[in-house]
């Protein structure tokens, strides 16, 4: 079975009434509650030690979800390090939201991560426009949400793998919503619904495609690659070699 990490700074939760009563179990426990349904799940947040990511929990994670707002600039440079380093053997990641700016994604994409943004209350469609890609298996043509914060572009990210989704608002603005990323042997997905005082976690279009998510991010089961100085597979055979004396 697949070994899920759901990650939650949980700030808002503590200081918002609003996001409590939205998400009286954590933005975290509301992800991990739907992701149980398949995948063994554990969940770490801010104020654990070292962040509840030790060396034992991401050595045994198959995929790690980041969920950050307010706080990214309290998660410590060397955790942050130590994600980088199982996304590059293998881990997978999914960064959901404002977890755009968090100091892995930006680590990971060498960008600012930078957008325009606004809450409104908007009405957003979330359009597929890979339905050959697994994360959209089970998706139809779009996700409606009633009401989202916007995201627009431009979306400071490199070029991605692939845009699975594509988001249009209210307001008019579009934003590319679901990108994935490689990083040597892992591999990242960021989704961009789910700000902390909409329901969006419980909308069952959602939870389906973070579970594809999931299913799409896990390790692969290859051999680790070679690195450094190889012998030769053949006889080199060197032709006019010049010989000094």
């Amino acid at each position: 079975m697949i070994k899920v990490t759901v990650w939650n700074e949980n700030r808002h939760e503590q200081k918002n009434p609003l996001v409590r009563e939205v998400y009286p179990e954590g933005i975290h426990g509301a992800i991990a509650s739907f992701l149980k349904e398949d995948f063994e799940v554990r969940t770490a947040t801010l104020d654990d030690e070292a962040h509840g990511l030790t060396d034992e929990v991401l050595n045994e994670t198959d995929v790690l979800l980041w969920w950050g707002h307010i706080a990214h600039d309290e998660v410590d440079d060397a955790v942050v390090e130590k994600v980088k380093q199982r996304v590059l053997d293998g881990m997978g990641l999914i960064v959901l939201h404002s977890g755009h700016f968090s100091k892995i994604f930006k680590t990971l994409m060498g960008t600012t991560c930078d957008l325009k943004w606004r809450e409104a209350d908007e009405k957003e469609r979330l359009w597929v426009i890979d339905p050959s890609h697994p994360i959209a298996e089970g998706i139809g043509e779009c996700i409606e949400l009633e009401k989202e914060e916007m995201y627009g572009e431009h979306f400071d990210i490199p070029t991605p793998v692939q845009v699975i989704f594509l988001s249009w608002f209210e307001g008019g603005e579009v934003f590319r919503s679901g990108c994935t990323f490689k990083r040597g042997k892992g591999k990242i997905f960021y989704f961009r619904p789910g700000h902390e005082t909409y329901p969006t976690y419980y909308q069952k279009d959602i939870q389906q495609v973070i579970k594809n998510g999931v299913e799409w991010a896990k390790p692969t089961k290859l051999p680790k690659p070679v690195y450094g100085n190889a012998k030769p597979l053949e006889e080199i055979k060197c032709k006019n070699q010049k010989i000094k004396n």
